[in-house]
């Protein structure tokens, strides 16, 4: 208890995160900047992202007007056997080594529906949706569903500036079976009452996302916190503040499979950024750790809302070491393996811990 109390006694600091505006028409010079990005946490803003405040705020304002419902209400669109819909307060244990209950979160999930064609019918991870009565929430659906298409366009603009980073053509994952037929879900999240981590009691407990990239929209209330070194003891922890007109990016741990764990990268190329975090050039070769950051976030009794929005690649997708990633002394990590068994075994592990009911 008192090793507990000297860690959160610790935690006063607020992480200065890179900046990434995607209006940059120099993609290259966005490509270093999410390289040192990389270096740091694994986290980054994204600014200019082209999604009006207007809808923005709608979308928040409905999120709101959803979980201000009486829970009877909010009931009638329990989540599913594919985890769309309601999840109620403590419904979700992200850290059971460290938390004595569930998340003291309530969310409502939407995710990837099958292609207007008719294809992907039948695999696992595409479903319908299921949608609070309109007559209760008029528009409701309508804004999520126009949020959603934009967060996913965004994500995809993010997409273009991470193939450069990884030495890949710019539009290597616009294929069909990588982004042009993505298994993205979009969460909304309502936050509640106090966290003492002293005590087990988390808003939402530490994790790691699992898939190739989030995008976070919050509001200006603090609680989200990162760990960039989950190794460290005691572990560091410091808070993300929101930026208005800002997302928060991450990436997760489908891109530490793709990239292999690390990058080399000519230091003539690349020379700005490995003088500033090493200071000197005594060899060619240095390593850039692509890494799915610690994240957890405390409640400090007021409300908190936000809405992350989760992309993987197509369900057919193969997953395996990228070809710039791997050489003869550097072969590949992990064995491919199909995007929708890869995803099933996430998808089952985070949600062990839901109540049935």
């Amino acid at each position: 208890m008192e090793n507990k109390n000297q860690e959160e006694a610790s935690i006063i600091e607020v992480s200065t995160l890179t900046c990434i505006d995607l209006a940059n028409t120099d993609l290259h010079q966005s490509a270093v900047l999410l390289k040192q990005a990389c270096l740091d946490s694994g986290f980054f803003y994204v600014i200019n992202h082209g999604i009006s405040e207007e809808l923005n705020d709608q979308a928040f304002e409905q999120s709101k007007k959803f979980f201000a419902l009486p829970l009877e209400e909010k009931m009638k669109v329990f989540r599913n056997e594919k985890f769309r819909g309601y999840a109620p307060l403590c419904d979700q244990l992200l850290d059971p080594i460290n938390q004595v209950r569930g998340d003291y979160k309530e969310g409502f999930t939407i995710g990837t529906e099958c292609l207007k064609d008719g294809s992907h019918r039948d695999k696992a991870l595409y479903s319908p949706n299921i949608w609070p009565n309109p007559d209760v929430l008029p528009g409701w659906r309508e804004t999520m569903e126009k949020y959603y298409q934009e967060a996913l366009r965004v994500c995809k603009s993010i997409a273009r500036i991470m193939a450069l980073a990884l030495d890949l053509d710019v539009n290597y994952f616009d294929t069909p079976e990588m982004l042009g037929n993505p298994i993205a879900d979009m969460i909304l999240f309502h936050y509640e009452g106090v966290s003492d981590p002293s005590k087990g009691i988390y808003a939402c407990g530490a994790h790691c996302d699992f898939g190739m990239l989030s995008l976070l929209a919050t509001d200006d209330v603090m609680g989200l916190q990162i760990c960039k070194d989950k190794d460290l003891e005691p572990q560091k922890w410091e808070y993300v503040p929101s930026i208005k007109g800002a997302f928060i990016v991450n990436l997760g741990n489908l891109l530490e499979r793709w990239s292999n764990g690390f990058f080399k990268y000519n230091i003539y190329n690349f020379s700005l950024i490995f003088l500033t975090f090493f200071g000197h050039m005594t060899f060619s070769y240095f390593l850039i750790s692509y890494r799915s950051t610690l994240h957890r976030v405390l409640g400090n009794g007021q409300d908190r809302y936000s809405i992350p929005f989760f992309v993987k690649p197509s369900h057919d997708c193969i997953i395996e070491c990228l070809p710039t990633c791997q050489s003869e002394n550097n072969k590949p990590k992990y064995p491919a393996i199909k995007c929708s068994t890869y995803l099933s075994q996430h998808y089952k592990a985070a949600h062990a811990h839901h109540k049935q009911t």
